[in-house]
C-alpha cells in the first residue's frame, strides 16, 4: 500500500461529483467542493473526469481517487470501463483508480484494467455490489475494494448503506472503503464500526439537488399522512 493510502486510514473521503449537466458541474465548482471538504477535515477526494482530477490536482496534493463514468450501448458498466479512461486517469494526477469490478459483461476485462492500473504505479479499487465481486477482484490483485455499487446493478437503488458487505468484505482484506448511501454522521461512524479501512460520502455533502429532495420528500410525506398544518 502507498503512503497515500495509509494516509486514508480511519478518515473521510469527499466525493465531488456534480450532478451530470446541473448547475455545479464545472471544474472551477468542483475544485470548490473538494478544498472546502478538505478545510471541513476530510483526509481525501473521490472525483469524476480526467478534466476534474487534474484541476482538482493542481490544487490539492491530497489522496485523489479518480474514476470515468460512461454510459456504454452494448454494456451495463459504467465506472471507468476503457483502458484509455485508466490512462487519462493515471496522467492527470489520480493517486488510485477506481473500476466496476461486479461480474457483468464489460468492454475490456478487469484484468486487464488492474495491470493497466498498475503499469501506472497507482492503486486499484474494485468497485463492488456483492460479496463475489469482491473475492474476484482481490484474486485478480486489486488493491481495494469498495461497496460502492451494492444495490446499483438493478432493481430500486437503496437508501441505506450496505454495512453487512462492508463486514464481510473486511472479513477478506482490511483494504475496504465503505462507499453508497451514506448520508448521515451516523452512518459513517457505523462504517468504521463495521470494519472499513476509510468512508467515502459524496451526495450528502456535494449534491444539493439530492440533499434537497430528501427534505422535500420527507415533508411531503408528512403531508400526504395529514400531517397539521399552522395557519
Amino acid at each position: 500500500m502507498t503512503l497515500k493510502f495509509e494516509k486514508l486510514r480511519e478518515g473521510l473521503i469527499v466525493s465531488c461529483q456534480p450532478v451530470k449537466g446541473g448547475p455545479m458541474d464545472t471544474a472551477p465548482i468542483v475544485v470548490a467542493f473538494a478544498l472546502a471538504a478538505l478545510a471541513g477535515g476530510a483526509q481525501g477526494l473521490r472525483i469524476e473526469s480526467a478534466e476534474y482530477v487534474r484541476a482538482v490536482r493542481a490544487a490539492t496534493d491530497k489522496p485523489i481517487i479518480g474514476l470515468v463514468k460512461r454510459d456504454l450501448e452494448d454494456f451495463p458498466t459504467r465506472i471507468t470501463p476503457w483502458i484509455e479512461d485508466v490512462d487519462a486517469l493515471a496522467e492527470a494526477g489520480a493517486d488510485i483508480i477506481a473500476y466496476d469490478a461486479t461480474l457483468r459483461a464489460r468492454p475490456v476485462t478487469t484484468i486487464e484494467l488492474i495491470r493497466r492500473i498498475h503499469s501506472h504505479g497507482r492503486l486499484a479499487m474494485a468497485d463492488c455490489a456483492t460479496i463475489d465481486d469482491a473475492r474476484a477482484a482481490l484474486s485478480e490483485g486489486a488493491d481495494i475494494v469498495g461497496s460502492t455499487l451494492s444495490g446499483y446493478t438493478g432493481g430500486t437503488e437503496p437508501t441505506e448503506p450496505d454495512l453487512e458487505l462492508v463486514r464481510n468484505m473486511r472479513a477478506l482484506t482490511s483494504n475496504v472503503i465503505a462507499e453508497g448511501c451514506i448520508r448521515t454522521p451516523d452512518h459513517a461512524r457505523e462504517a468504521l464500526a463495521a470494519g472499513a479501512h476509510s468512508v467515502v460520502v459524496g451526495s450528502a455533502i456535494t449534491r444539493p439537488e439530492h440533499v434537497t429532495s430528501w427534505f422535500r420528500s420527507e415533508m411531503n410525506q408528512y403531508l400526504e399522512r395529514g400531517g397539521a398544518r399552522v395557519s
